[in-house]
C-alpha cells in the first residue's frame, strides 16, 4: 500500500495531539500531583536532532516506514518527544493489553475526540461524563445486539434490490459513489427510521453531508471557530435535531412503535429509570450513522477493489454464492448470511490491509508497567499519549505470513493468524472495553450488498487499483473506482 501521501494525515494527527496535550498541561499544571517513583525504565526516547530525520522519513517514505525504522532500532515500545509532548508507540499485540482493557480512570481517549461534540451534541458521547457515556454505549449495544440483527436483513435486502434494479443491463459506474448512496439508504431505513426513509431522505442526506463537514481538518483542530464550514455544520445539526425531535414526539404521542434502531434508542432507560431525552436520541442516532455508514461504504469499496483484482478470490466468493443458493434459494436471509464464510474472510482481510483507523490513541492518566514479547519491562508515565499503529501492527510478519499479500485464508480455521499473538492481533473494530458495538451489523450489510452483486452481475475493475487518500480522517480509496457491469442472464 502506497503511504507516501500519508504526510497530510500524520501532520493532522500530530497537530491534534499537540493541541490536546498542551491544553491539558495548561489546565492541569496548577493542580499537578506526584506519583511514586518507579524503578523500571521508561521506553527509549526519540527527540532533538533525531526527530528531524524521523520527520524526513515520514514525508518521503511514509508513516509505516518510520515506525519500522524505530521498531528495528528501539524495539516494540518507544516514545517520540517534542515540545513537552510524549507519544509512546506500542508495536505488536503483546503490549496492548492495558491499552484496550485499562480502566477509564487509568487510560482513556482523553480530550482528543472533543471535536465531535458540536456534531453529536453536548448530551451524548464526549459531551457527557464517563458514567453517562458508558450507559449510552449500552443503549447502542442493545440496539445492535445479535438477537435484533435478524430484523434488519429484509429491510437491507429490499434497499439493495431496489437500488440495483435501477442499473441497466450493462454500464460503467463509480463504485465508491454507488456505495455511498446505497449505504445512506440502508442507514435511513434501519437506523434513522421509516419516516426519514419515506418522507425526508433527500433533505436528511443533504443535512448529514453538511454535518460531515465537521470532520474536516480545520473543524477538527478548531471545532468552535466561526468558519463557514462550522456554521454549515451547526445549522445542519440544528435542523436534524428539529426533525428527530418531531419524529420522537410523534411516535410517543401516538403510541406507535417501529422495529428500527431509532425506536430502540427512544425506549432506552438509564439505570436510575430515566428515559432518554429527545436531544439524547438525536445525538445517539447521529453517532451510529457516523460510526457505521461511512466506514461500511469505505470497506465495501475496498472489498470490491480487492476481489476484482484477485481472480482466485472472486471465483471463490462466486462459487460460495452458488452453493448457498442451492440450499437457500434466490432469497438471502440472515441464516444464509451466516454461511458466507469466504466472503466474510475476504472482508476481514480488507480491514486488515486497509484499516479504517490507521492509529488508535489513548491518554495515560495513571502510570503503568508493560512487558514486551522479548521480556523487557517499561513504565509508561502518566501524561503520555499512547499510539497503537494498526497500519503497522496489521503487517507484522511474525503474526501475518506474507502480510503484503491479499490472502483471506489467513483467517481460516486451519491458520487463524489473527489469534497468533493473542486477542489483540486483529483490532479493526478496536478491542477490550472499546470494542465497536456495530461489528456484526457492519459485516451484515456489506455481505448483503456484495452477495447481491456477485449473484446478479459480472463486474470488472476499469480504473487502476486505488491509492489511499490519507488526507481523510477515515482513509479511503482515492479518486473514482470505476467498474463495468453486465447483468447476469438468469439460468
Amino acid at each position: 500500500m502506497d503511504l507516501t501521501n500519508i504526510a497530510t494525515w500524520v501532520t493532522t494527527v500530530v497537530v491534534i495531539f499537540i493541541t490536546a496535550v498542551v491544553t491539558k498541561i495548561i489546565v492541569t499544571g496548577r493542580r499537578a500531583t506526584f506519583q511514586a517513583v518507579c524503578s523500571r525504565a521508561h521506553p527509549p526516547v526519540v527527540n532533538g536532532p533525531s526527530l528531524i530525520k524521523l520527520v524526513h522519513v515520514v514525508l518521503t517514505k511514509g508513516l509505516r516506514e518510520m515506525i519500522r525504522d524505530q521498531y528495528r532500532a528501539l524495539g516494540s515500545v518507544f516514545t517520540l518527544s517534542f515540545f513537552g509532548v510524549k507519544i509512546t508507540f506500542l508495536v505488536g499485540p503483546e503490549v496492548l493489553d492495558h491499552f484496550y482493557q485499562g480502566l477509564e480512570s487509568e487510560i482513556s481517549h482523553g480530550n482528543t475526540l472533543e471535536f465531535m461534540v458540536p456534531m453529536l451534541g453536548k448530551e451524548v458521547g464526549f459531551g457527557v461524563d464517563v458514567a453517562t457515556r458508558n450507559e449510552q454505549m449500552r443503549f447502542h449495544n442493545d440496539a445492535l445486539k445479535l438477537s435484533k440483527l435478524r430484523s434488519h436483513t429484509d429491510p437491507m435486502l429490499q434497499e439493495v434490490e431496489d437500488y440495483f434494479t435501477r442499473w441497466g443491463q450493462h454500464g460503467t459506474v463509480d463504485l465508491k459513489h454507488e456505495f455511498e448512496q446505497l449505504l445512506m439508504l440502508i442507514s435511513s431505513r434501519c437506523l434513522l427510521g421509516r419516516e426519514i426513509r419515506e418522507n425526508m431522505f433527500d433533505e436528511v442526506h443533504t443535512l448529514f453531508r453538511e454535518l460531515n463537514g465537521g470532520m474536516s481538518l480545520a473543524s477538527v483542530l478548531f471545532p468552535y471557530a466561526p468558519t463557514p464550514t462550522n456554521r454549515r455544520r451547526d445549522r445542519a445539526r440544528a435542523k436534524l435535531s428539529k426533525l428527530f425531535t418531531e419524529i420522537v414526539r410523534s411516535r410517543k404521542s401516538s403510541n406507535r412503535t417501529e422495529g428500527d434502531v431509532l425506536q430502540n434508542l427512544i425506549d432506552s432507560e438509564y439505570k436510575d429509570g430515566r428515559p432518554t431525552t429527545e436531544a439524547e436520541v438525536t445525538g445517539l442516532v447521529i453517532m451510529l450513522l457516523f460510526g457505521g455508514k461511512h466506514t461500511s461504504s469505505v470497506t465495501s469499496t475496498w472489498t470490491g477493489a480487492c476481489l476484482l483484482t484477485h481472480e482466485k478470490w472472486l471465483a471463490a466468493v462466486i462459487e460460495e454464492q452458488k452453493e448457498i443458493a442451492r440450499v437457500y434459494g434466490d432469497r438471502i436471509d440472515y441464516n444464509a448470511l451466516l454461511q458466507m464464510d469466504t466472503l466474510h474472510r475476504c472482508i476481514k482481510e480488507v480491514l486488515r490491509m486497509h484499516p479504517l483507523v490507521p492509529v488508535f490513541f489513548r491518554k495515560v492518566h495513571k502510570s503503568f508497567t508493560l512487558r514486551t514479547k522479548d521480556g523487557a519491562e517499561y513504565e509508561i508515565p502518566r501524561g503520555h499519549t499512547l499510539a497503537s499503529p494498526a497500519l503497522f501492527n496489521n503487517y507484522l510478519p511474525y503474526i501475518y505470513k506474507d502480510p503484503g499479500v491479499y490472502d483471506p485464508d489467513r483467517f481460516s480455521l486451519e491458520r487463524e493468524e489473527d489469534k497468533v499473538g493473542g486477542k489483540f492481533s486483529f483490532t479493526a473494530f478496536g478491542g477490550g472495553r472499546h470494542s465497536c458495538v456495530g461489528e456484526a451489523y457492519a459485516y451484515m450489510q456489506i455481505k448483503v450488498i456484495w452477495s447481491y452483486l456477485l449473484r446478479n452481475f459480472e463486474l470488472n475493475l476499469e480504473s487502476p487499483f486505488p491509492e489511499t487518500d490519507w488526507s481523510k480522517l477515515v482513509p479511503s480509496p482515492k479518486g473514482k473506482v470505476m467498474v463495468t457491469y453486465r447483468r447476469r442472464v438468469a439460468a
